[in-house]
Formats: C-alpha cells, sequence, structure tokens
C-alpha cells in the first residue's frame, strides 16, 4: 500500500491521503436529496453472475426493453441469452417476465404472485400455470432445487406444490397466531436468520424429496403493542417480542419427508433457554446439519442428524468466553472429504477444514486479519477464493489459498474496498470497488488478477466540475493501546487558520465497522463539508478492526466501551486548532442512535449537538437474543445495564438533542424514546422531538425528504448558525 505524508503537523498517524480534484462548482440540495441534476454519480451495469467458467450475465435495457446477455469474458462477444419482451404475446395479461419474483438458475422456469396467488411460467412448454387458488396469501415461495416444486407458508403453515401436477401437499396443519411453521418468529428473523430471509424459515434438500424446517410457538413470548393512530379510533398491532431477560419461543427442527408425506422431528427440546437455526444438507441429502447456541450465547454445538432416523451427533463445539455466534453458511466438500467453516475461535476470523466426523484437518488461514466470506471453493484444484483484510483492515481484497493454507496471494491489487464473483472454476473473476478519492467501478480479471476490462465506472463528466472537500484515513489513540480507525472529509479550501463544527457520523454496535477505505455510498457527507463542516467518523475497538479481542471488550459493557474511545476522539480533536470545540456534533441511528443519545448525557462534557434516529436509550427495553449476546440478561449484569442506559445519565445532558423515532418502529420500539422523553421532561430539559407517523424502523419515502430536510435545518442553525434555504443551499 502506497503512503504519503501530509504536511499538515497535526495529523496522527497518517495511513492514507487523498485529494479529490478541486473545482469551481458546489453541490445544492437539490442534487443530493432531490435527484436533481446535474448527476455526479450513476449506476454500475447490473451484472447476475457467471453462466459458466467462459461467460456471465448482464441485465440491460434497451430501447424500453429488458434483456439478459451472456458475454464472453476473453473476447467481450455478446449474445442475447434472454429477451423478455419476446414473451410478452406469450403470457396472460397481468403478466411480464421481467417482474416474476424468482425463477430457476437456467432461467427456465419463472414464478409469478397475483392476487394472492402463485402462478408458474414454462419457456421451454410456453406453459402458464397457476398453482395455488385461494384467499390466503402464499410467501416466500421458492423452487426445489431440481425446479420441479415449489415450497411456501400460508397462514403459518408449510406447503409444498407439484408444479407438474398441479397437486398441493399441506406439510403441517397447527399453524395460528402463534404457532409458525416454516415462517421465523420475529426474533429469530431479525436476530439469528436475518432480514434477507423474509422470514423464510424452511430449507430444500439437494434431492428435492425432503424440507427441513423450523416450528416456532410465541406462546410464552410477551406481547408487545404498536399503536397506530389513523382514522378515528386508531389501532393497535400486537407483536410477540421477547425483551431482555424475557422468554424466547418455543422451537424445534422437522424434515418433511415428500415420498411418503411425514415429519420427523429432529430436534424437539422446545427449549426457552436455547436458539436452534441455520441447518444445511450435506450435498448426498443424507445427513443434516443444524446447529445449536445456549441461552448465554457463549457455547455452539453443531450436530449430524439422519434425515430418516433422527439419529444424531455433535461433530463440532465452540466455546468463547464472550459469545459465538451461528455460522450462516458451512461449506461442504464433495465426496464426503468434510466441511469448511469461518470461525473467530482463535481472535481473528479464518478458515477451517474438519472431517465429516468433526476432526479438525486444517486451520487453513491463520494470523492478526480477517476472511470476511468465502467466495469459491474450487476442489478441483484445491483452491479457496476469499475476501478479506490481509495487509490493511481498512481494504477489503480478493484472495486465494490453497486447501493446505500454503499460497496466499492477494488478487486485487488496487487499494480500496472490493467486492467480487469468481467463475465457477477461477479462470476469470469481476470486480466491483471504490477507494476514499474513486467512485465504484467495475473491472474484469483473469485468475492472476491482471486487468481484462473496465466494464463500468460511476463516476460521471460532471463530477470533476464539483468542488469537493478532501477525504482522509488516519488512526486516533484511544490512550490505552489501541490507534482508532478515523476517517473525515475537511471542506473545501480547509484552512488552518480558521475554526470548523465536527459532525460525527457513528454507528457502534460490536463488530459493525463504518471507517473503510471506500467512496461513501451517497454525497451527503460531501455537502455538509462544503457548507464548512468537518465530517468525521470513527470505529471503537469492538468495531472489528481489532480481531475479536477488541471486540470481546465490548461483552457486558456496551456503551461504556464507545463512549471512551468517543471521547478519546473528541480529545485528540480539541488539540487541534481548527477546531470549534463549542460546535461538536454527533448523529446516527438504530445503535447509532443509542450512542449518539450516550454522547449528549454521559458524554455531556464533549458533545455539543446530536441527532439521535429510532435510537435504544435502554438494553432492558431491546430484543433478548441481540442485547444478551453482548450483555448477558439483566440479572446477570445489572451494573452493566444501569450504565449502558442513557436514563442513567440524563441528568449530566446539557447540550442539545433532536430526537426522531418513527411510530410503527417494530425493531426499536418508539418506548425507547418515550422513555427518554419522559426522562429529559421531568428533568426540565430542552431538546427536539420529531415523530413520523406509522414509520417502521428508519423513515421511508415520501417522509424521508422531510426527516433530512430536518436534519440539515437543525445543523445549520446550531453549527453553522444560519437558516437553511432548499431552494438555494
Amino acid at each position: 500500500m502506497k503512503i504519503r505524508i501530509l504536511s499538515f503537523l497535526f495529523i496522527i498517524a497518517p495511513v492514507l491521503i487523498v485529494s479529490t480534484q478541486a473545482q469551481d462548482k458546489e453541490l445544492k440540495y437539490s442534487q443530493i436529496l432531490m435527484r436533481g441534476e446535474p448527476r455526479l454519480l450513476g449506476p454500475l451495469p447490473s451484472l447476475l453472475g457467471w453462466e459458466d467458467d467462459n461467460h456471465y450475465l448482464q441485465r440491460k435495457n434497451e430501447q424500453g426493453k429488458s434483456i439478459i446477455v451472456k458475454i464472453n469474458a476473453n473476447t467481450g462477444e455478446e449474445e442475447i441469452f434472454l429477451d423478455y419482451s419476446d414473451y410478452d404475446d406469450k403470457l396472460s395479461e397481468g403478466f411480464t417476465l421481467d417482474q416474476s419474483i424468482t425463477n430457476t438458475p437456467e432461467y427456465d422456469g419463472f414464478l409469478f404472485e397475483k392476487d394472492n396467488d402463485v402462478f408458474y411460467y414454462s419457456r421451454s412448454k410456453n406453459e402458464l400455470k397457476r398453482l395455488t387458488n385461494n384467499n390466503d396469501e402464499e410467501k416466500n415461495p421458492t423452487f426445489s432445487p431440481d425446479g420441479k416444486k415449489i415450497a411456501y407458508t400460508r397462514n403459518n403453515n408449510l406447503f409444498v406444490a407439484d408444479i407438474e401436477t398441479g397437486k398441493e401437499f399441506q406439510i403441517t396443519f397447527d399453524g395460528s397466531d402463534v404457532v409458525y411453521n416454516g415462517w421465523a418468529s420475529w426474533v429469530y428473523y431479525e436476530e439469528i436468520l436475518g432480514r434477507e430471509s423474509n422470514y423464510a424459515a424452511f430449507w430444500w434438500a439437494p434431492n428435492s424429496e425432503q424440507l427441513a424446517f423450523l416450528r416456532f410457538d410465541d406462546s410464552p413470548v410477551p406481547k408487545f403493542p404498536l399503536y397506530k393512530a389513523d382514522g378515528s379510533h386508531g389501532e393497535l398491532e400486537w407483536a410477540h417480542y421477547p425483551k431482555a431477560g424475557d422468554p424466547n419461543p418455543l422451537v424445534k427442527l422437522g424434515v418433511a419427508n415428500l415420498k411418503d408425506g411425514k415429519t420427523l422431528w429432529i430436534d424437539e427440546t422446545e427449549k426457552t433457554d436455547c436458539y436452534i437455526a441455520w441447518p444445511f444438507w450435506t450435498p448426498d441429502s443424507r445427513q443434516l446439519f443444524y446447529q445449536s447456541i445456549n441461552r448465554g450465547q457463549d457455547s455452539l454445538t453443531i450436530y449430524s442428524a439422519d434425515p430418516l432416523s433422527g439419529i444424531k451427533k455433535i461433530v463440532y463445539s465452540e466455546y468463547q468466553p464472550s459469545w459465538v455466534e451461528f455460522f450462516n453458511n458451512i461449506d461442504f466438500l464433495k465426496d464426503g472429504r468434510g466441511f469448511i467453516i469461518k470461525s473467530d475461535k482463535d481472535g481473528w476470523s479464518h478458515l477451517y477444514w474438519y472431517d465429516m466426523e468433526g476432526k479438525l484437518v486444517k486451520q487453513i488461514t491463520s494470523g492478526n486479519w480477517a476472511v470476511r466470506e468465502i467466495i469459491l471453493i474450487d476442489e478441483t484444484n484445491k483452491k479457496i477464493y476469499f475476501q478479506g483484510s490481509v495487509n490493511d483492515q481498512n481494504e477489503q481484497h480478493l484472495n486465494v489459498v490453497d486447501f493446505d493454507g500454503n499460497n496466499l496471494t492477494q488478487l486485487t491489487n488496487t487499494n480500496g474496498w472490493h467486492s467480487c464473483k469468481v467463475s465457477p472454476s477461477g479462470k476469470y473473476f469481476y470486480d466491483r470497488y471504490s477507494s476514499i478519492n474513486s467512485p465504484s467501478r467495475l473491472e474484469l480479471f483473469d485468475s492472476r488478477g491482471n486487468l481484462i476490462k473496465q466494464l463500468g465506472d460511476s463516476k460521471l463528466p460532471a463530477f470533476n466540475e464539483f468542488k469537493l472537500g478532501k477525504v482522509e484515513l488516519f488512526t486516533v489513540p484511544s490512550g490505552d493501546g489501541y490507534n482508532l480507525p478515523g476517517k473525515w472529509i475537511l471542506p473545501p479550501g480547509f484552512d488552518q487558520s480558521k475554526k470548523y463544527p465536527v459532525i460525527f457520523s457513528i454507528y457502534g454496535g460490536p463488530g459493525a465497522a463504518t471507517v473503510r477505505n471506500s467512496f461513501p455510498f451517497w454525497m451527503f457527507p460531501f455537502y455538509l463539508a462544503q457548507q464548512g463542516i468537518i465530517y468525521f467518523e470513527l470505529d471503537n475497538r469492538g468495531s472489528g478492526h481489532f480481531g475479536k479481542k477488541g471486540s470481546a471488550e465490548m461483552h457486558r459493557n456496551c456503551g461504556l466501551i464507545e463512549m471512551n474511545d468517543l471521547i478519546a476522539a473528541v480529545k485528540w480533536l480539541k488539540e487541534k486548532s481548527f477546531i470549534d470545540t463549542s460546535k461538536i456534533g454527533i448523529t446516527g441511528g438504530s445503535y447509532g442512535g443509542y450512542v449518539t443519545c450516550m454522547a449528549l448525557t454521559y458524554g455531556a462534557d464533549y458533545f455539543n449537538y446530536g441527532i439521535a434516529e429510532y435510537s435504544v436509550t435502554d438494553w432492558h427495553l431491546y430484543d433478548n437474543v441481540y442485547t444478551e449476546r453482548y450483555m448477558d440478561k439483566p440479572d446477570e449484569n445489572p451494573e452493566g445495564y444501569k450504565f449502558g442506559s442513557a436514563l442513567t445519565h440524563a441528568d449530566k445532558y446539557k447540550g442539545y438533542l433532536l430526537i426522531t423515532h418513527g411510530t410503527l418502529d417494530d425493531n426499536v420500539h418508539m418506548q425507547n424514546t418515550i422513555q427518554l422523553v419522559d426522562k429529559l421532561t421531568d428533568l426540565d430539559k430542552d431538546f427536539e422531538l420529531m415523530l413520523y407517523p406509522d414509520s417502521r424502523h428508519g423513515v421511508g419515502w415520501p417522509k424521508f425528504i422531510h426527516a433530512m430536510r430536518e436534519q440539515v435545518q437543525f445543523w445549520f442553525r446550531h453549527l453553522l448558525g444560519r437558516d437553511f434555504n432548499p431552494s438555494t443551499d
């Protein structure tokens, strides 16, 4: 990595310094938030993956038509793979191929939803079929691996439909308002399976004859009311939501055998003091691996179960004194040669190879750096392609390593943050990347990392016409051994003899780094810098930059670690002659909102202004899976919960805070904001409050425009001492 030393003497431990080319034009609010012209950044080509080892697929819109083209990576030759408009006259009215909800990998079978029913279209047979016919919604319709069946849930029961015969099979029959089959309980969706699951909790076997699924019983879980104020009388929405210390849903794991219509319960302990999730089928469908974590979330077990007999055995166990997390992927090798997982049990996230009995074959990677994601396992050549940060935690690169851990090679060479897709045997890869001074590009490379072709550049011609602030990466000493990653955007024409206000943009949660060598995903930070504000980001020691050692310091200490490191950063800033120490702001949403509330209360001697969005204010009020992972249960860590509450420190509040929240937030309940408001008003503190009716976690369109305008007005008023005019600024 190239390092250039700053001429500015005030910078400590510079890492990467970049200056955008200064021009005369200034950004306007309408450009940034109202999609005004001229646009500075555009979309990159929409690539859909590799069709084979020599061709990738790209979706294009040409003359108002949607097509998919197949492109030869070596020659660049294109041929039409799929023209959606070719099927307009073959489908019934109301159906267009490019509006399907999913398709088979070879793009032959397509699923549609219409009038709460599921329809199937086959290109090869030119046949449209209605697969369901009722008044209830089918959720998450999913093709079987052979493309001949679909599974879905309806009324919290699990179903399978045979596409050829049109026959529907009902797998479960006890779904209700508290029992869900193949549909996740809220806390599992949010904290275990992930939002990308869309609540789906079923998994096809590779042979398409078996279906693993989770059954949830929310009966033990307390209900929380969400109030919708529409109409004359309003409406209550009830959600089963387990807060810290509350009982969990009862969960068991089943396998439906489609040949005999029977369901075998693999694990039916139905305990509220453990979590069962993330089953994975072996390639031959003969074993089902699944995982269990105890309520304290410090011990994980992987079981191997026979899906026909239910006999199971332990193949892997892991204990960490802080916390463990589910493996969201287990990569099985062919011919029963074992499996590969990614674990941080040695302090950093690395690759491990085990045989099918759970005996360690090889720790493939090691060192004080992190493997982030496996991209491809090439069993023929015994190589693993992965994205990680081998040399710089601020960067992500594509790497390749042999199964035996030898010949670790970084394939992407440009400094920055890379996201790659590798062809099936590693012959080519395409790479989307950016750096703090370069917006996203898309490029094609051969197996050795040699550039073949630039496929796209998000930077539009107008970009170079605008005067943007300088972006810098650096480190800030914590005072107790950590050099904390920091990034700022300085105002254009930065002058050390002037005084500048600062806005900290923060998230701050465990393992959730935001400082990286990448271009901002939108231009708003540059707009604020243009107004004369230093836009500042800092990652605390628990962000992941320092491996599990750093993250584990947050265990039982949420709030304390973040504030210690943020206060160290403010002290560091106050040593700079160009900082207006009376105007240090901070903003964030969700966990970032929590940190903002802590900064204006516990950290009131250091932070003057803040905007806290949909914030946790007391860990007693958030869900148990997330909260207890880091804080343990309330009765196990009463002092940690007390210190980690913004309510505890509200009497120290002396700055000015804008608090915003959606009234129907089902993730971080508005209850958090209400309790903080209650405390601040009892103490006769001055603040601003903005509620967004019927908004969930975050403010969506069109209220987003109002929310952003309110924020900009807040910063103009308090940090710049002037009014904001959306039509001219």
